[in-house]
Formats: structure tokens, C-alpha cells, sequence
């Protein structure tokens, strides 16, 4: 059997000219990064704004196992799906992390024969904009020391600094530092603290921002630290904002690669959904609607995470509207939820299935109370029996859901036409009444509530003293009326990642709040999770190579 990345390598691209061309872009709205990779220009994006919108299409998962869902293989395949079927339609993707990469998870690229490319570049550094957001947050962090070391002007109170240093690695000892040591002229001695790019403030206000305007608003009232007073202080103050967005003036273009079978994918940002808001930018988001017929867009991990920010985030601030939701899952992790061991989950197992699917149950549950149509999907394997499938078929179309098998890492689009059809049913006939989960009004601890009652099934919150004191700061500062964006592990609905299947009744444990004021929303750090993951004891990146001809292999 190929592997992943003998069959991107394998593929024969198109130029991205051409690719282009069939959604409408001619190449002078294209800046090039080689043959089959480019940004949309700000000219082809502003020429957009008048034309109609396509179907926005969500594809989110239930909560993800070892077994493996395939969200981003399915969002993919659905894409060829829809172009076999001579349908018009454009993915929205975000952009992978290279730690997951050369941590435990792999590259985000999907996979089999529903995968974007060239993969290789995707999964590495592809077109800068991550390495841009990386340098834009730590320029900031050192024009706040430098601001400190050079009188403290703005009388910045060390002991409240909040912005953190980040980097696009997997760094378990950057987690809590110490800067400043040596000589005076070395700086202000501090505690300070990295966390991961794709959890940093800039990466979620690159992926909300409407334009560079936007953008410079939005870095300028970036949250930095906090005076002697109590008062904060912004990056607008420091003066770091003309210099944070010229680092960024690429970074904004939404990038234009294809996949296996040439449909069109616009992938941009990449914000992690456990630790951050889990979607990939506004901007592209927009694009794809505006070229295609359809938008097939995806949001991270499972939709207890993703989609309810999806939701609740970017489609309030953007004001989308989603048509339709593709909820991803399969038999073999609905039998891992259903307390069957990794190397057992080729076996036929009905009893297991019936505990695990109560997964499924909660996510779908989840979907309808955001008032969207929901198609689920079984990312098929070859040891899945007829009576497995048609038990989560008859258990979803009791549901109110549409049921399709997909077969796309085997098949590509060939593979997703059933699920096409399904859903292109589903935007027939269901009508979407989308509605977040709560109103802007209602204050954060509320907020943070309903989230954890209605989404996770927790039976109580609890809120450390720090939090406690955080959300009353927050609220006498002005900002009640954000979003909340909930930091949580993905393993599980509750913050116990061991917790699997339909955890109820439980306490969710909210450790620490603050204020990501550009991007426009609250952070609520519950339980153990951390912003700055570490590489396992075997990293992927052991097994990663290149050879003298420049040919990767390892990379997954």
C-alpha cells in the first residue's frame, strides 16, 4: 500500500494559472510562488466583494482517537466529490503547524487520494506566513522589553506582562522562562513564558481580519501588560503596529494550491481548535464563497471544539452563515469510545459500537442546537462489517440526520460522490436556521457555562480564584460582551482526556482567563491543557528524511 507521500509525489500537478483560470482568476491576480503555489492578490480579492455567495458547507468530527477520523481527508474528497459531479466548488483549509508535523500527529494535507499539494511544501514552511506571524509576535515581545529596559515610559508593571514569545515548534522548556539575566544592559530580569504560533494572538487576528485596515486595528489593541496602576497597555502604545503589519503584508493573502484532481483549495492560517479558535481565515473563507458554488471549509479537532467556535467565533465576527454541517466519523473510533483497545478495532464488535456511539449522539445533538443540517459521514476502513455501518446509519437517520459512507482516501472524489449527493440533498431540503449559542450580552462566567452545559455535558463549572478575579477584570475593562474561546484537550467532551464516549454530570475546571483583545474574544484555559505542546517520547520527525535528489520521505 502507498503511503501518503508516495502518492502526492506521484501526482501530476497542474500550473496554478490553470486551476486558477477555471474559478475565474486571471494570472495577474495571482502572485506566483513557483509553478503550483500562489496568493490572491488584494486587487482579486476586492474584485470578489460584489459577487454572489456559494453554500457554505462545515465539516467538523466527533472527538479524535488514535483509530483516526479523516476530517480533513473527507473535506478534501468532498471537494472532488463535487467537481465529478460537475459542480463548482472551492476548499477552505487552514495551514499546518510544523509541530504536529515532527510531533505525533503528522502533516493536515488529508490524505490517500483526497489530499492537497504539493504536500511536501504545504507541511513544511509552504509560503512564509507562518514564519511572518511568528517574527510579528516576537517583535512586539521585544519592543515591550526594550520599552522597559529603556526607562518604562508607560510605567508597565513586570510583574503583569501577558504577552508571551511564541515559535512553530513543539518546545516543552520553553513552556516558563526566565529573560533579562546577565548584565543591566541584558535587560529586566522576569519570569516570561513561549507559547506555540498557531496559539498566538497575531495567528487568530490574521485569520479574523477583513483587510489591512482591520488588521492594524486589530494589532493595536492587542493586550500586552498591565501598568503600575492596573491599567492595560497596548501594543498601540508601545508604537509596534506599522512594524507588525509590514511583516504581515504577504501573510494576509489567502494561498491558492489544488488537490489531487486539481479542485481549487484556498489555504490560509492555521489557529490550533484546542488551544485557540481551530479555523482557517476569514479572508479565504470569503474567497471560496464568492468562486465557487460551494465553500467546503473545516474547523479543528472534534466540533465540541471546532465547530462551536466556528460558530460562535468566526461566524459572528465575519457574519457567515453556515448552509450545512458534515459531521466526520468512524466505526473504528466509535468503538475506541466504546472501550475497545487500538489493536482490537478491526474486529467486528456490535456491543462496543452501541457504548461508543454515544459520541456521535452528543456531537450530532451539539450541531442541531446551532439550528444547522447535519450529514454524517463513515470514513470507511476495510474492517468495517455491513452490520457495523448499518447500525450507525439507522442510528443517525433516526436523528434527523443524512447518512453517507465515504471512500475517499481510497478512491479520491470517485469515492465521495455518495456524500456529495447527500449533502447537496440535505441544502435542497433542510433549510439552515444557524444561531450562535449565546447572545453577545451575557456575561463571560454565563457564557463559559453554557458552553460547558450544553456543549461538553458538564453538570458544573468551577473557577479557580485567578479566574475568578480575571473575569471580573476583564468585565470592568469592557470586555463582557466578546466571545469566549475555551481552551480544552480534544480527546474527550469533558477536560479529562480519559474520559471517552458521553461523559455527563461532570465539573469543568476553568484555571485561567484573559483577554485576546485584538482578535476580538476571551481564552478560558481549562484543565490541564497547555499552549505550548512538547514532542512524544518517538517524535515523526525520527523518521523524516531527504535524499540527495531532494526527494522527502516520512513526511505523513
Amino acid at each position: 500500500m502507498k503511503t501518503d507521500i508516495e502518492i502526492a509525489q506521484e501526482a501530476v500537478l497542474e500550473p496554478i494559472t490553470d486551476v486558477a483560470r477555471r474559478i475565474g482568476i486571471d494570472g495577474d491576480d495571482l502572485e506566483l510562488y513557483g509553478k503550483y503555489k500562489a496568493k490572491l492578490t488584494e486587487e482579486c480579492l476586492e474584485g470578489l466583494r460584489e459577487k454572489p455567495d456559494g453554500k457554505l458547507i462545515l465539516v467538523t468530527a466527533i472527538n479524535p482517537t488514535p483509530a483516526g477520523e479523516g476530517k480533513t481527508t473527507t473535506t478534501v474528497g468532498l471537494g472532488q466529490a463535487f467537481g465529478k459531479l460537475g459542480k463548482r466548488a472551492v476548499i477552505a483549509l487552514r495551514e499546518p503547524s510544523l509541530g504536529p508535523c515532527f510531533g505525533i500527529k503528522g502533516g493536515a494535507a488529508g490524505g490517500g487520494y483526497a489530499q492537497v499539494v504539493p504536500m511536501e511544501d504545504l507541511n513544511l514552511h509552504f509560503t512564509g506566513d507562518f514564519h511572518a506571524i511568528t517574527s510579528a509576535n516576537n517583535l512586539l515581545a521585544a519592543l515591550l522589553d526594550n520599552h522597559i529596559q529603556q526607562g518604562n515610559e508607560l510605567q508597565i508593571d513586570t510583574r503583569r506582562v501577558v504577552w508571551k514569545r511564541c515559535e512553530d515548534m513543539n518546545d516543552r522548556v520553553l513552556r516558563n522562562i526566565v529573560v533579562g539575566l546577565g548584565n543591566k544592559t541584558d535587560g529586566y530580569v522576569r519570569e516570561d513564558h513561549f507559547v506555540i504560533t498557531v496559539a498566538s494572538e497575531i495567528m487568530a487576528i490574521l485569520c479574523l481580519a477583513e483587510d489591512m485596515d482591520d488588521l492594524k486595528a486589530r494589532l493595536g489593541r492587542i493586550l500586552v501588560a498591565y501598568d503600575r496602576d492596573g491599567n492595560p497597555v497596548t501594543a498601540s502604545e508601545l508604537q509596534a503596529v506599522g512594524a507588525m503589519a509590514a511583516l504581515l503584508k504577504d501573510a494576509i493573502k489567502p494561498n491558492l494550491i489544488q488537490t489531487l484532481e486539481h479542485t481549487p483549495a484556498l489555504v490560509h492560517g492555521g489557529p490550533f481548535a484546542n488551544i485557540a479558535h481551530g479555523c482557517n481565515s476569514v479572508r479565504a473563507t470569503r474567497a471560496a464563497l464568492k468562486l465557487g458554488d460551494y465553500c467546503i471549509t473545516e474547523a479543528g479537532f472534534g466540533a465540541d471544539l471546532g465547530a462551536e467556535k466556528f460558530f460562535d467565533i468566526k461566524c459572528r465576527i465575519a457574519g457567515l452563515r453556515p448552509d450545512a454541517a458534515v459531521l466526520v466519523a468512524t466505526v473504528r473510533a466509535l468503538k475506541y469510545n466504546g472501550g475497545i483497545a487500538k489493536d482490537d478495532l478491526g474486529t467486528e464488535d456490535l456491543e462496543a459500537l452501541k457504548r461508543g456511539i454515544s459520541n456521535l449522539e452528543k456531537h450530532i445533538e451539539n450541531l442541531q442546537e446551532f439550528g444547522v443540517p447535519v450529514v454524517v459521514t463513515l470514513n470507511a476502513f476495510v474492517t468495517d462489517t455491513d452490520r457495523e455501518v448499518d447500525y450507525v446509519r439507522a442510528f443517525c437517520e433516526e436523528r434527523g440526520c443524512e447518512f453517507a459512507v465515504s471512500k475517499v482516501w481510497e478512491k479520491g472524489g470517485e469515492g465521495g460522490i455518495a456524500l456529495a449527493e447527500k449533502v447537496m440533498e440535505t441544502l435542497e431540503k433542510k433549510e439552515s436556521r444557524f444561531r450562535p449559542l449565546y447572545e453577545a450580552e451575557l456575561p463571560l462566567r454565563e457564557k463559559i457555562e453554557r458552553i460547558a452545559v450544553k456543549i461538553y455535558g458538564a453538570g458544573s463549572v468551577s473557577f479557580a480564584p485567578a479566574a475568578e478575579r480575571q473575569l471580573r477584570e476583564l468585565e470592568a475593562l469592557g470586555f463582557g460582551n466578546l466571545p469566549v474561546c475555551m481552551a480544552k484537550n480534544q480527546y474527550s467532551l469533558s477536560d479529562d482526556p480519559k474520559l471517552l464516549g458521553r461523559p455527563e454530570g461532570f465539573e469543568l475546571k476553568v484555571r485561567e482567563v484573559y483577554a485576546a483583545a485584538g482578535a476580538g474574544f476571551i481564552v478560558a484555559l481549562t484543565g490541564d491543557v497547555v499552549t505550548m505542546p512538547g514532542l512524544p517520547k518517538k517524535p515523526a520527525a525520527y523518521g523524516i528524511d531527504v535524499n540527495e535528489a531532494g526527494v522527502i520521505t516520512g513526511l505523513f
